[in-house]
């Protein structure tokens, strides 16, 4: 596995993996023992990136990661996320620093460690400033309980006025063939600070792997039943992409997911995806994404036929947008 850096010299897989689906929002739960597995090998295969957070279950999911990771974990950079009440996105935000230290120290718990190499913000909490969320992290770094923080979802101002106090390592927001947003929102701040991007959902939470049709439909435990881009009208309308990457595939002997993954990959040397899977065989095909090379020429074609498509439905149901982009 070849590795990049993030901000501040932390040097990382190329890709990592996103821990959220092994239980929590992608259906029912699988064998916990099986999903362990699943961690067990990709740390094996080389990934070193493993991301999770306290409202994954709520906790559930920090506890399945911290008992895959007994006996592994100097193999890891350990990521995870803070920042709702009780851990629970449906009782909104809480950034406070005296919350944030709570939530940090039951990450730690559950997590079997006493430090997290990369902790985040998971949404921006307008009640407080971002000053002092930054002045916690300065003080939880001095205390050893975190090596790096960084923020998810953030806006660039709110970027800049944190990373101005205690800088950041790394920021986490969607980005994929389908969701471009961030290209021109985002990019131009993290490259002046130098701070790194982890792209959650550079699969499009498994749409653009080619596997999804207008006619699945997501049971208990799946988010993306209540995901507008994800009903229907909308998976029908965005078939256009599908059907653009599986002749881009086609042309490089890949998978979809390949595809997709290599492209994240080529838009700049400091993104890292974290595609998320339960299955073993995945790792091993989206690893084998980073030897997909893109010339100069065909990234410009590829963007620019990108750009032409429109994709129906948005992202997040309008309940949530507000917990974005801040």
């Amino acid at each position: 596995m070849k590795t990049r850096f993030l901000g501040n010299g932390l040097k990382t897989s190329e890709i990592g993996i996103g821990c959220m689906g092994l239980n929590h929002h992608r259906g029912p739960a699988k064998d916990r023992n099986e999903m362990i597995s699943v961690i067990h090998a990709a740390v094996d295969l080389g990934v070193t990136m493993l991301d999770t957070a306290e409202v994954y279950g709520p906790y559930t999911n920090e506890e399945l990661v911290g008992d895959a990771l007994v006996g592994r974990r100097d193999k890891v950079l350990l990521a995870t996320k803070g920042g709702h009440k009780f851990g629970d996105p449906q009782d909104g935000l809480d950034s406070r620093p005296e919350s944030i230290r709570k939530a940090l120290e039951g990450s730690l718990r559950r997590l079997k460690t006493d430090y997290i190499d990369l902790y985040y913000i998971h949404r921006v909490d307008p009640k407080v400033p971002i000053e002092d969320v930054a002045l916690a992290m300065q003080q939880f770094k001095k205390e050893g309980k975190i090596r790096h923080w960084g923020l998810s979802e953030a806006g660039s101002e709110t970027i800049r006025s944190a990373h101005a106090v205690e800088p950041l390592t790394a920021v986490q927001n969607e980005y994929s063939m389908w969701w471009r947003t961030v290209e021109t929102t985002l990019f131009p701040t993290l490259e002046e600070l130098g701070i790194g991007m982890v792209a959650y959902s550079p699969l499009g939470r498994g749409y653009l792997t080619g596997k999804l049709d207008k006619n699945m439909s997501f049971s208990i435990n799946d988010n993306r039943a209540e995901l507008p881009r994800f009903t229907k009208e909308a998976m029908e309308a965005n078939q256009v992409v599908i059907d653009y990457i599986e002749k881009l595939a086609m042309e490089k002997q890949a998978t979809p997911a390949q595809i997709a993954l290599a492209w994240v990959l080529a838009q700049k040397p400091w993104i890292v995806p974290i595609p998320g899977t339960t299955r073993i065989e995945r790792i091993q095909e989206n690893n084998a994404s980073a030897e997909i090379i893109f010339t100069e020429s065909e990234l410009k074609q590829i963007n620019n036929a990108l750009s032409k498509m429109k994709i129906v439905g948005d992202r997040y149901p309008a309940s949530q947008q507000n917990k974005i982009g801040r």
